[in-house]
């Protein structure tokens, strides 16, 4: 167990800020403060969400050849790419929010050479084997994927130059620090965004129940005729398909999704 205590004080500052992140997210949309939040925080951001393996599917057989095929190999495809990888000690949204449905400390993975300036207090380094057996106990648990690169960490760890650092963060529905998208301006919320080639269908399977609804923290589905609809807010989680027991909603990946989306991330980040 990781207490708050035996942290640096500025981490447990913005532990206790973490509750206010809707309030400030709301200024990213005034014309020069938010111009120059976005250089601060977020300048050059490309964040993704990696849905889970099982709620994909996928236009083309397993095995039919060797470019990449399922999306959690996007995640260890870059493990092996780095040279550094550090996990972090406890999940600062998690805990902030005293989470009781996620574990508290399972959290980020960060990987590239400005990881080697993360303090010690916070986070381990480990070994490429240790880091793919991590991020799979961290899908088991039931938490989404999110990578790219990230200012924000860069900033608040102190992990510099922000291009030499890869986030993978682990996520829940409930404490997410992204659930502040909706508030933030329309220039700094389209940084995260989906896998290229990702869609998601809302079959005539689907009754109106609106329980998609509770664990899509974006705001992204609505019930129009008793009938959910997505829009164009959803950043492809993968929870509302998971949460469906009627099975109504399909995410599926075209051929060179993942393919394009290790271009997209690799060219915001240097690993070397």
């Amino acid at each position: 167990m990781i207490h708050m205590d035996n942290i640096p004080l500025t981490v447990r500052i913005l532990s206790k800020l973490f509750p206010l992140r809707f309030f400030f997210a709301k200024f990213t949309r005034l014309p020069i403060i938010g111009n120059i939040m976005d250089k601060m925080f977020f300048a050059e951001d490309r964040i993704f969400y990696i849905p889970k393996d099982k709620v994909i599917n996928i236009n083309r057989k397993i095995g039919e050849d060797d470019s990449i095929i399922l999306p959690s190999e996007v995640v260890n495809y870059f493990i092996d790419e780095s040279k550094h990888h550090v996990i972090m000690n406890f999940c600062i949204c998690r805990k902030s929010k005293k989470c009781e449905n996620y574990p508290q400390d399972f959290g980020c993975l960060f990987l590239g050479e400005a990881a080697l300036n993360i303090d010690p207090r916070l986070g381990k380094h480990v070994t490429k084997d240790e880091a793919k057996e991590y991020v799979k106990k961290c899908r088991e648990a039931g938490l989404v994927h999110l990578i790219g690169r990230n200012k924000l960490d860069s900033v608040w760890l102190n992990a510099k130059p922000p291009e030499k650092l890869l986030t993978i963060c682990n996520c829940c529905e409930c404490c997410c620090l992204w659930m502040m998208l909706p508030n933030l301006s329309k220039e700094v919320s389209s940084k995260v965004t989906k896998l290229a080639g990702l869609e998601i269908r809302v079959s005539d399977k689907c009754t109106g129940c609106g329980e998609c609804i509770n664990v899509c923290f974006v705001s992204a589905i609505k019930i129009v005729n008793r009938k959910a609809q997505i829009n164009d807010n959803c950043r492809g989680c993968g929870r509302c398909v998971e949460r469906c027991r009627f099975n109504a909603i399909d995410i599926s990946l075209d051929k060179n999704s993942l393919e394009n989306s290790v271009i997209n991330i690799s060219n915001s980040i240097d690993l070397s």
